[in-house]
């Protein structure tokens, strides 16, 4: 029976908060630096200039969208990543294999107050690796952890 970690919620919600943070602010700044005459007003100078408050209002709105923009594009990229503990083997995100023979240690020190592992292995050219793993980027850490413990004893 595979036991399968998500992506976890945390890591998606970071990522939504991040471009609705991004959006608002754009919109804050297009309404600032063009629809609010008396920030206008208060921000160019006597000769007309506006200053530098004024012009990043102005300018800076694409920029927060295409930054959203890359946000929402990461967010798309990782929404299916996840770790599958099978029988014989730890896929993560379906490109890195790690079988258990090859595990050398498992370090859970610090698992119960952060939720971190760290899983030490050897690579088919015998070159040692140590992965870490944290519970606030996939869900479901913990029955990975015992899985891969309960394979190495």
């Amino acid at each position: 029976m595979a036991i399968e970690a998500p992506l976890s919620r945390h890591a998606k919600n970071s990522l939504i908060i991040a471009i609705v943070a991004l959006l608002a602010f754009a919109g804050w700044t297009v309404y600032d630096g063009f629809y609010r005459e008396s920030f206008i007003q208060e921000h160019t100078g006597e000769d007309g200039k506006p200053d530098s408050t004024l012009l990043f209002n102005q300018k800076s709105p694409p920029y927060l969208l295409i930054l959203a923009g890359l946000v929402g594009l990461r967010l798309f990229l990782i929404r299916k990543r996840k770790i599958i503990a099978q029988e014989s083997e730890l896929v993560i995100d379906g490109k890195t294999l790690i079988a258990y023979d090859a595990i050398q240690q498992i370090d859970k020190t610090y698992f119960e107050k952060k939720g971190v592992f760290v899983v030490s292995y050897t690579d088919a050219q015998g070159k040692l690796h140590k992965q870490r793993f944290d519970d606030r980027k996939y869900d479901n850490m913990k029955a990975v952890l015992d899985h891969l413990v309960a394979q190495i004893s």
